[in-house]
């Protein structure tokens, strides 16, 4: 997962290639340095089942929210797409949602970046909080002094996500033994549903993406191509690392880094190193731009003044309620009181509400095959969120905080479902396959 800057864009008109790359790093994050392992614990090698199982549901959010680009142009994103189709209301849920979603995942990127240090230099859970709190902390302090990451350096740390995980996958193929997928269920077969939902953090992105579609100069030409393109290279991505991780790593593959595991075994010692040092760089990029992406949704669901100049700073009170939480998260993990597995529920669980409610929205709003598919696909979140226990608490207060809470964000969120809806007829011109 990773927030997408869509409307930082300097050209007129998005290529092809551009276009796919932009797609590509919405969808490709940190939490791929993590999720591997957490899936092989919670289900062992039947965790490919939910890899492949979440390949076809991106599938069906791709067409979705490609399709709501299309329609409906929002700068409110995913909480303009509910409020047009469900009304102010439930758009506003669907905003805080995702707003809260991204603060308790902030957190974890830094714990990530924070398991991969401390596999280098060693230390228990206290160290890789510790070491979690500091990089939070100094991503706030250079997003207070105006720090922006531009598209061109998220890129550039996809790419490098990218290379890290060729070079682990390549590498360490030679240690891959077919004994390590036996047994393939070892915890049975409800456990693929547990995996499934631990994953769909790597998942969340297409909604991010949805407004680049106006920035096509041939939309019905270049989409399907750029959506093509971004399927099959996150697919091959997801895929081969979900294999290496059960091939070489077998029993081994229920850790918090596996990429680091997998480096080891395909470039000795030093991948250890070099993995540590991906996971910084990519913590930092990838928490930059979570803030600042959440820091716009934060002033239209608050109803403050848009902050001057060409790069606003988040305000104060929004990068310390991050602080607050992501310290108060990490010391809970520091003191043993939650799991990693715990604190990605939270965050998973808040994203799948807000992708429900997107669903719904989509049945609702859009005509063609993005209506028909959003039946399949809202049926399938939730089956996610049944999986997803006690921290369904979590979505259920944001929900009825956000609904009870009223006035000055009505008024936004009614012009930007007004701004949303399309014309008549344009739902049933935009939703046809490209020719």
């Amino acid at each position: 997962m990773t927030q997408s800057s869509a409307h930082t864009l300097g050209s007129p008109h998005l290529t092809t290639s551009r276009g796919a790359a932009l797609y590509i790093g919405a969808l490709l994050g940190p939490g791929l340095l993590l999720l591997p392992g957490l899936a092989a614990a919670e289900a062992g090698p039947a965790s490919v089942l939910a890899w492949l199982a979440l390949l076809g549901l991106s599938g069906l959010f791709a067409a979705i929210f490609s399709a709501f680009g299309r329609t409906s142009p929002s700068a409110g994103g995913v909480m303009g797409y509910v409020a047009a189709a469900l009304g102010p209301r439930a758009g506003r849920v669907a905003g805080w949602s995702f707003l809260a979603g991204v603060v308790g995942g902030a957190p974890i990127v830094c714990l990530i970046g924070a398991s991969y240090v401390t596999g280098l230099t060693g230390g228990g859970s206290l160290a890789r909080a510790t070491t979690a709190a500091m990089l939070l902390l100094t991503l706030l302090a250079l997003a207070a002094g105006g720090l922006r990451a531009s598209t061109g350096a998220q890129l550039i740390l996809v790419s490098l996500l990218i290379c890290v995980v060729i070079v682990a996958v390549a590498g360490s193929a030679g240690s891959a033994r077919a004994a390590n997928w036996t047994p393939f269920v070892p915890h049975g077969w409800t456990s693929i549903g547990h995996a499934a939902t631990t994953l769909m953090l790597s998942f969340v992105g297409w909604e991010a993406v949805a407004p680049l579609t106006t920035r096509f100069a041939n939309p019905s030409r270049q989409l399907p191509r750029v959506v093509a393109i971004a399927l099959a290279a996150t697919s091959a991505l997801y895929l081969s690392l979900a294999i290496a991780t059960i091939s070489v790593l077998g029993p081994g593959a229920a850790t918090t880094v596996p990429l680091a595991d997998l480096l080891r075994r395909a470039i000795g010692p030093a991948g250890t190193a070099a993995a540590a040092a991906a996971a910084v760089v990519l913590t930092l990029g990838a928490t930059n731009a979570y803030v600042t992406g959440a820091a716009t949704m934060a002033q239209q669901l608050t109803g403050s003044p848009p902050a001057a100049g060409r790069h606003p700073r988040p305000s104060a009170r929004f990068l310390a309620a991050i602080a607050a939480a992501g310290l108060l998260l990490m010391t809970l993990y520091g003191l043993r009181l939650v799991g990693t597995a715990s604190l990605v529920a939270v965050p998973t669980a808040l994203f799948l509400s807000v992708y429900l409610a997107s669903m719904i929205a989509a049945a609702r709003a859009l005509r063609g095959p993005a209506r028909v598919a959003a039946v399949p696909a809202a049926l399938a979140v939730i089956v996610m969120l049944a999986y997803c226990g006690w921290a369904l608490i979590v979505p259920a207060v944001v929900a009825l905080a956000a609904g009870w809470r009223g006035g000055g964000p009505r008024r936004r969120l009614e012009l930007a479902a007004s701004a949303t809806r399309p014309a008549p007829g344009a739902a049933h011109r935009e939703c046809r396959p490209a020719a």
